[in-house]
Protein backbone atom coordinates (compact mmCIF):
# COMPACT_ATOMS: atom_id res chain seq x y z
CA UNK A 1 0.00 0.00 0.00
CA UNK A 2 2.94 2.25 -0.21
CA UNK A 3 2.38 6.22 -0.93
CA UNK A 4 1.70 7.34 -4.55
CA UNK A 5 2.38 10.69 -5.52
CA UNK A 6 -0.45 12.52 -7.25
CA UNK A 7 2.24 13.65 -10.03
CA UNK A 8 2.33 10.16 -11.33
CA UNK A 9 -0.69 10.52 -12.92
CA UNK A 10 0.88 12.69 -15.59
CA UNK A 11 2.43 9.15 -16.98
CA UNK A 12 0.23 7.93 -19.97
CA UNK A 13 -1.87 4.67 -18.79
CA UNK A 14 -4.12 2.38 -20.66
CA UNK A 15 -7.21 1.23 -19.46
CA UNK A 16 -6.91 -2.71 -18.91
CA UNK A 17 -9.38 -4.26 -21.05
CA UNK A 18 -11.30 -5.40 -18.32
CA UNK A 19 -11.88 -1.56 -17.72
CA UNK A 20 -12.57 -0.81 -21.04
CA UNK A 21 -15.61 -3.73 -20.54
CA UNK A 22 -17.09 -2.19 -17.30
CA UNK A 23 -16.92 1.26 -18.97
CA UNK A 24 -18.91 -0.03 -21.92
CA UNK A 25 -17.84 2.72 -23.94
CA UNK A 26 -18.10 5.72 -21.59
CA UNK A 27 -14.79 8.72 -21.33
CA UNK A 28 -12.54 7.53 -18.72
CA UNK A 29 -10.61 9.74 -16.75
CA UNK A 30 -7.64 8.39 -14.69
CA UNK A 31 -8.22 9.26 -11.04
CA UNK A 32 -5.28 7.00 -9.24
CA UNK A 33 -2.98 3.91 -10.07
CA UNK A 34 -0.90 2.57 -6.84
CA UNK A 35 2.54 0.63 -7.35
CA UNK A 36 0.64 -3.06 -7.11
CA UNK A 37 -0.80 -2.13 -10.66
CA UNK A 38 -4.07 -1.20 -9.63
CA UNK A 39 -6.12 1.57 -11.18
CA UNK A 40 -8.80 3.80 -10.71
CA UNK A 41 -10.81 5.23 -13.43
CA UNK A 42 -14.05 7.62 -13.18
CA UNK A 43 -16.75 6.71 -16.08
CA UNK A 44 -19.32 9.26 -17.26
CA UNK A 45 -21.98 6.77 -18.06
CA UNK A 46 -25.10 7.99 -19.54
CA UNK A 47 -26.72 6.76 -16.37
CA UNK A 48 -24.96 8.33 -13.88
CA UNK A 49 -20.90 8.68 -13.28
CA UNK A 50 -19.55 6.21 -11.52
CA UNK A 51 -15.85 4.99 -10.13
CA UNK A 52 -14.33 1.76 -11.48
CA UNK A 53 -11.61 0.18 -9.31
CA UNK A 54 -9.42 -2.62 -11.23
CA UNK A 55 -6.39 -4.46 -9.90
CA UNK A 56 -4.25 -7.94 -10.13
CA UNK A 57 -5.32 -10.31 -7.20
CA UNK A 58 -3.24 -9.25 -4.24
CA UNK A 59 -3.13 -11.43 -1.29
CA UNK A 60 -3.67 -8.56 1.08
CA UNK A 61 -6.79 -7.62 0.49
CA UNK A 62 -9.45 -7.42 -2.45
CA UNK A 63 -12.00 -5.93 -3.67
CA UNK A 64 -15.15 -8.05 -2.53
CA UNK A 65 -13.66 -7.27 1.36
CA UNK A 66 -13.40 -3.65 0.73
CA UNK A 67 -17.13 -3.95 -0.46
CA UNK A 68 -18.45 -5.57 2.61
CA UNK A 69 -16.52 -3.32 4.45
CA UNK A 70 -17.83 -0.21 2.29
CA UNK A 71 -21.45 -1.75 3.03
CA UNK A 72 -20.51 -1.94 6.61
CA UNK A 73 -19.38 0.87 7.40
CA UNK A 74 -21.93 3.22 5.39
CA UNK A 75 -24.65 2.90 8.17
CA UNK A 76 -22.44 5.60 10.12
CA UNK A 77 -19.91 7.52 7.72
CA UNK A 78 -20.21 8.53 4.12
CA UNK A 79 -18.41 6.40 1.73
CA UNK A 80 -19.14 6.27 -1.71
CA UNK A 81 -21.77 3.25 -2.47
CA UNK A 82 -21.04 0.46 -4.05
CA UNK A 83 -22.88 -1.02 -7.00
CA UNK A 84 -20.78 -4.01 -8.49
CA UNK A 85 -17.67 -5.96 -7.86
CA UNK A 86 -16.58 -9.51 -9.58
CA UNK A 87 -13.69 -11.14 -10.09
CA UNK A 88 -11.57 -13.11 -13.07
CA UNK A 89 -8.69 -15.08 -13.27
CA UNK A 90 -6.85 -12.21 -13.70
CA UNK A 91 -7.96 -9.23 -12.73
CA UNK A 92 -10.77 -8.13 -9.46
CA UNK A 93 -12.83 -4.94 -9.96
CA UNK A 94 -15.23 -2.49 -8.19
CA UNK A 95 -17.61 -0.42 -9.33
CA UNK A 96 -19.31 2.56 -6.77
CA UNK A 97 -21.22 5.77 -7.98
CA UNK A 98 -19.18 8.78 -8.35
CA UNK A 99 -19.31 11.74 -5.01
CA UNK A 100 -18.66 14.92 -5.86
CA UNK A 101 -16.06 15.72 -4.18
CA UNK A 102 -11.98 15.36 -5.13
CA UNK A 103 -8.99 13.76 -3.19
CA UNK A 104 -7.27 15.75 -0.29
CA UNK A 105 -4.12 15.56 -2.79
CA UNK A 106 -5.76 16.51 -5.94
CA UNK A 107 -3.55 19.62 -7.33
CA UNK A 108 -5.80 22.51 -5.65
CA UNK A 109 -5.83 20.80 -2.12
CA UNK A 110 -1.84 20.48 -2.53
CA UNK A 111 -1.86 23.82 -3.37
CA UNK A 112 -4.02 24.87 0.01
CA UNK A 113 -1.95 22.05 2.16
CA UNK A 114 -3.47 24.01 5.82
CA UNK A 115 -7.10 23.37 4.64
CA UNK A 116 -6.27 19.59 3.10
CA UNK A 117 -4.77 18.61 6.09
CA UNK A 118 -6.87 19.75 8.50
CA UNK A 119 -9.74 17.88 6.75
CA UNK A 120 -7.94 14.69 6.62
CA UNK A 121 -7.68 15.07 10.21
CA UNK A 122 -10.94 16.00 11.33
CA UNK A 123 -12.46 13.27 8.53
CA UNK A 124 -10.06 10.61 10.33
CA UNK A 125 -11.79 11.39 14.20
CA UNK A 126 -14.98 11.53 12.90
CA UNK A 127 -14.41 8.19 11.24
CA UNK A 128 -13.18 6.65 14.79
CA UNK A 129 -16.11 8.75 16.52
CA UNK A 130 -18.71 7.05 14.53
CA UNK A 131 -18.17 3.23 13.85
CA UNK A 132 -18.93 0.81 16.36
CA UNK A 133 -16.19 -1.00 17.89
CA UNK A 134 -18.00 -4.08 19.03
CA UNK A 135 -19.87 -4.28 16.13
CA UNK A 136 -17.33 -4.13 13.71
CA UNK A 137 -16.40 -7.76 11.95
CA UNK A 138 -12.72 -7.07 11.08
CA UNK A 139 -9.34 -6.76 13.15
CA UNK A 140 -6.43 -5.04 12.21
CA UNK A 141 -4.93 -5.27 15.33
CA UNK A 142 -1.09 -5.60 15.21
CA UNK A 143 -1.04 -8.95 15.62
CA UNK A 144 -3.33 -9.89 12.94
CA UNK A 145 -0.99 -7.19 10.71
CA UNK A 146 2.06 -9.03 11.14
CA UNK A 147 0.40 -12.55 10.51
CA UNK A 148 -0.24 -10.88 7.60
CA UNK A 149 2.59 -9.66 6.45
CA UNK A 150 4.64 -12.79 7.70
CA UNK A 151 2.52 -14.91 5.19
CA UNK A 152 3.39 -12.34 2.19
CA UNK A 153 6.91 -13.01 3.00
CA UNK A 154 7.91 -10.09 4.97
CA UNK A 155 10.25 -10.48 7.89
CA UNK A 156 8.97 -8.02 10.80
CA UNK A 157 11.92 -7.14 13.01
CA UNK A 158 11.41 -8.52 16.09
CA UNK A 159 11.04 -5.44 18.67
CA UNK A 160 7.80 -4.70 16.15
CA UNK A 161 6.21 -7.37 17.79
CA UNK A 162 5.89 -6.02 21.25
CA UNK A 163 3.20 -2.90 20.47
CA UNK A 164 2.17 0.02 22.80
CA UNK A 165 -0.63 -0.90 25.56
CA UNK A 166 -3.80 0.33 23.60
CA UNK A 167 -4.40 3.95 23.88
CA UNK A 168 -8.15 3.86 22.03
CA UNK A 169 -10.00 1.15 20.00
CA UNK A 170 -11.74 2.31 17.44
CA UNK A 171 -12.70 1.19 14.28
CA UNK A 172 -9.39 2.03 11.85
CA UNK A 173 -9.58 2.78 8.10
CA UNK A 174 -6.59 0.86 7.79
CA UNK A 175 -5.07 3.14 5.07
CA UNK A 176 -6.01 6.36 6.42
CA UNK A 177 -3.06 8.14 3.80
CA UNK A 178 -4.28 11.56 2.98
CA UNK A 179 -5.73 10.90 -0.79
CA UNK A 180 -7.97 8.45 0.64
CA UNK A 181 -10.12 11.21 2.55
CA UNK A 182 -12.49 13.08 -0.42
CA UNK A 183 -12.92 17.04 0.24
CA UNK A 184 -15.93 18.81 -1.15
CA UNK A 185 -15.18 22.04 -2.98
CA UNK A 186 -15.65 24.32 0.60
CA UNK A 187 -12.92 22.32 2.04
CA UNK A 188 -14.39 20.47 3.95
CA UNK A 189 -14.30 16.21 4.38
CA UNK A 190 -16.89 14.59 2.37
CA UNK A 191 -16.49 10.97 2.11
CA UNK A 192 -13.99 8.27 2.95
CA UNK A 193 -12.35 5.84 0.54
CA UNK A 194 -10.04 2.58 0.06
CA UNK A 195 -11.39 0.84 3.06
CA UNK A 196 -10.46 -2.55 2.26
CA UNK A 197 -8.57 -3.32 5.40
CA UNK A 198 -10.78 -1.34 7.74
CA UNK A 199 -10.91 -3.36 11.07
CA UNK A 200 -10.46 -2.58 14.78
CA UNK A 201 -6.98 -1.37 16.75
CA UNK A 202 -5.48 1.34 18.34
CA UNK A 203 -6.33 4.58 16.63
CA UNK A 204 -2.97 5.49 16.71
CA UNK A 205 -1.97 3.03 14.07
CA UNK A 206 -3.90 5.47 11.58
CA UNK A 207 -3.13 8.53 13.27
CA UNK A 208 0.11 7.64 12.57
CA UNK A 209 0.11 6.56 9.16
CA UNK A 210 -2.45 9.65 8.18
CA UNK A 211 0.38 12.51 9.65
CA UNK A 212 3.10 10.72 7.81
CA UNK A 213 1.78 10.66 4.50
CA UNK A 214 1.49 14.51 5.04
CA UNK A 215 5.28 14.66 3.71
CA UNK A 216 4.33 12.44 0.87
CA UNK A 217 1.67 14.61 -0.56
CA UNK A 218 2.08 18.54 0.86
CA UNK A 219 5.83 18.03 1.88
CA UNK A 220 7.54 18.33 5.67
CA UNK A 221 6.18 20.27 8.58
CA UNK A 222 2.46 18.90 7.92
CA UNK A 223 2.73 16.12 10.60
CA UNK A 224 1.16 17.98 13.67
CA UNK A 225 -1.30 20.09 11.92
CA UNK A 226 -2.99 16.87 10.87
CA UNK A 227 -2.97 15.66 14.59
CA UNK A 228 -3.71 18.70 15.84
CA UNK A 229 -6.96 18.75 13.50
CA UNK A 230 -7.66 15.47 14.69
CA UNK A 231 -8.00 16.64 18.34
CA UNK A 232 -5.01 14.97 20.36
CA UNK A 233 -1.35 15.70 21.52
CA UNK A 234 1.08 13.63 19.69
CA UNK A 235 2.13 10.51 21.21
CA UNK A 236 5.54 10.31 20.04
CA UNK A 237 6.64 6.65 20.94
CA UNK A 238 3.36 5.03 19.75
CA UNK A 239 4.12 7.34 16.51
CA UNK A 240 7.12 5.89 15.99
CA UNK A 241 6.02 2.71 16.38
CA UNK A 242 2.64 2.61 13.94
CA UNK A 243 5.01 4.12 11.19
CA UNK A 244 7.78 1.82 11.42
CA UNK A 245 4.81 -1.50 11.70
CA UNK A 246 3.75 0.20 8.76
CA UNK A 247 6.97 0.24 6.41
CA UNK A 248 7.69 -3.01 7.97
CA UNK A 249 4.41 -4.52 7.03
Amino acid sequence: MGPMHPDDLDTPVTAPERVLELADGAPLTLLWRNQLGGVTFRAERASGAVVIKCGPHHAETSFAAEAARMRWAAQWIAVPQVLEHGSDATWEWLITAALPGESAVAPRWREQPAVAVRAVGQALRALHDALPVEECPWRWEVTDRIVNATSRGHAVPEHLRQAPPIDQRVVCHADACCPNTLLGAGGRWLAHVDLGQLGTGDRWGDIAVASMSTTWNYGPGWDDALIEAYGVEPDRERLAYYRELWNAT
